[in-house]
């Protein structure tokens, strides 16, 4: 559905796919009772989970395991002034069970930065949102194609 301001509100099963397609994004946590956000890499587990892995002692394995957080990942193109943002809300928790994790280290997403002890964190996906701002639309008068 389009809306006046340009952006068209996407459902959550284009959210999901879109996310299938971009391999780095947002994890918005709290840290000392301030906000925090980090980018990772991550993917999409079969059943829409967020999924990211990181070094078993890090601050944020430790931060978020049993949080509510948010994760943002996007895609822009500044020449064509379009792009797409998806968030997704819900609880993190860090994989515990050793099949899933075993399962997890086959198909999961790789560490960018890898440690000699890693665990997968699962972020359920709760809230679903996302908006794409669409090429050519004008946004409060302006012509956002030129």
């Amino acid at each position: 559905m389009y809306r006046n301001d340009g952006f068209r509100e996407l459902d959550r099963q284009e959210c999901l796919r879109l996310l299938r397609k971009v391999p780095v994004g947002r994890i918005v946590h709290t840290r000392q009772a301030m906000p925090a956000v980090l980018p990772v890499n991550f993917c999409l587990d079969d059943d829409d989970a967020v999924l990211l892995r990181t070094a078993a002692a890090s601050e944020l394995a430790r931060a978020i395991d049993g949080s509510v957080v948010a994760f943002e990942a996007d895609e822009v193109d500044t020449g064509a002034r379009s792009g797409w943002s998806v968030i997704i809300t819900g609880s993190a928790t860090v994989v515990t069970d050793p099949v899933d994790h075993e399962r997890l280290t086959r198909t999961g997403p790789r560490s960018w930065a890898p440690s000699p002890e890693e665990v997968f964190v699962r972020i359920e996906p709760e809230l679903v949102t996302g908006r794409e701002l669409v090429a050519g639309r004008t946004m409060y008068g302006i012509d956002l194609s030129s």
